[in-house]
């Protein structure tokens, strides 16, 4: 059994599926997606189509990626349906597809540590060329559509110690002239663009700050801290902690994620940014890995990093985010930190 199609998955795709949002923006529409196959698109993809098959939605999802055997694989119950098409393609090259969108999402880029590390070119390139690719094609698209870029907590850079909760105006320290900045600082710049493209072409941009995410749909070249912890709680081994684990973070499931991301779209103001967090998700490293190890039954070890591993962690050793603003569209989580947990590893398992 594939994660994706355990019942715990389905159950909570099928709860944001039923969620009392304004669907019918959706009801015909062409929606366009990069980075389908990754941890918070494939979600969106099952969410969606769950909503096209339950409840006769009729939205059609472009998928975009690079690996058509990886698509067909994870997508293959819904393959040969008219409301999905998948096209193989480098977002980092300009977008030739025919087709004429309603909705733009640019949810692309390398998302953990070691590709941060490994590929700092790829990172950056696909966080702002890559955005650019999918800014252009939206523009062709005509007026009427509506683009979103999927930001990250990491712009807001390292606490400055005044406040407790980083609000979508926040502006802490990054140290640009470092291999880590690279991500950071792209999507920093991808925020920009985007409202580059809102001022001087008209375009209607939205942009969701996710948070740590995570749940059955991580990927298995995820190297972030808690995607290995979930990993050795998979495998009934003791949680590997590579450092003191002070850093105190806000964490979000996948499917308040991208519940998150459909009210953002769906309800959210045009150039404005929004928060994704949940306060009751916010914990040190240290305590969300005595909590897996708790669950599985198992310990907590120390271990040093490899230099690699520790070129890509995070410099920022507090980064908790205020999500008033997506509050007040209705938004609130399904799901609390232990139930996420839980059901991340009887899914993978």
């Amino acid at each position: 059994m594939e994660a994706y199609t355990h019942p715990l998955y389905i159950q909570d795709v099928a709860a944001v599926a039923a969620l009392p949002l304004p669907w019918e923006k959706l009801a015909g529409r062409t929606l366009l997606l990069s980075g389908a196959t990754g941890l918070i698109g494939s979600c969106l993809v099952d969410t969606l189509m769950r909503r096209n098959i339950s409840n006769g939605l009729n939205c059609r999802i472009v998928a975009l990626g690079r690996s058509g055997e990886r698509a067909r694989k994870r997508f293959s119950q819904y393959w040969d349906s008219p409301l999905f098409t998948f096209a193989a393609c480098d977002i980092n090259e300009p977008l030739s597809l025919g087709l004429k969108a309603d909705y733009v999402l640019h949810l692309a880029s390398n998302t953990h540590p070691l590709q941060y590390a490994t590929d700092p070119v790829g990172t950056i390139m696909t966080n702002i060329r890559g955005l650019g690719n999918m800014l252009e094609y939206a523009r062709g698209c005509g007026s009427g559509l509506r683009f979103a870029f999927a930001s990250s907590n990491e712009v807001y850079g390292e606490n400055r110690g005044d406040v407790e909760l980083f609000d979508e105006q926040y502006c802490g320290y990054i140290d640009c002239n470092t291999l880590r900045a690279g991500y950071p600082e792209s999507k920093r710049c991808g925020e920009a663009l985007c409202q580059a493209y809102a001022r001087q072409w008209g375009l209607d941009v939205v942009i969701p700050r996710f948070t740590r995410s995570f749940g059955p749909t991580l990927l298995p070249s995820d190297t972030k801290a808690l995607s290995q912890f979930l990993r050795n709680a998979v495998a009934g081994e003791n949680i590997v902690l590579k450092s003191e684990g002070r850093q105190y973070y806000s964490y979000t499931y996948v499917a308040d994620a991208v519940s998150g991301l459909l009210h953002i779209l769906l309800l959210g103001e045009s150039g404005h940014a929004y928060n994704i967090a949940d306060v009751s998700c916010d914990v040190t490293l240290s305590d969300l890995a005595s909590a897996i190890a708790g669950i599985c039954g198992t310990e907590v070890v120390f271990e040093l990093p490899s230099a690699v591993e520790a070129a890509g962690f995070s410099k920022a050793t507090k980064a908790r985010l205020d999500s008033s603003r997506l509050r007040a569209l209705g938004w609130k989580p399904l799901f609390d930190l232990h139930t996420a947990l839980v059901h991340t590893i009887e899914a993978l398992r």
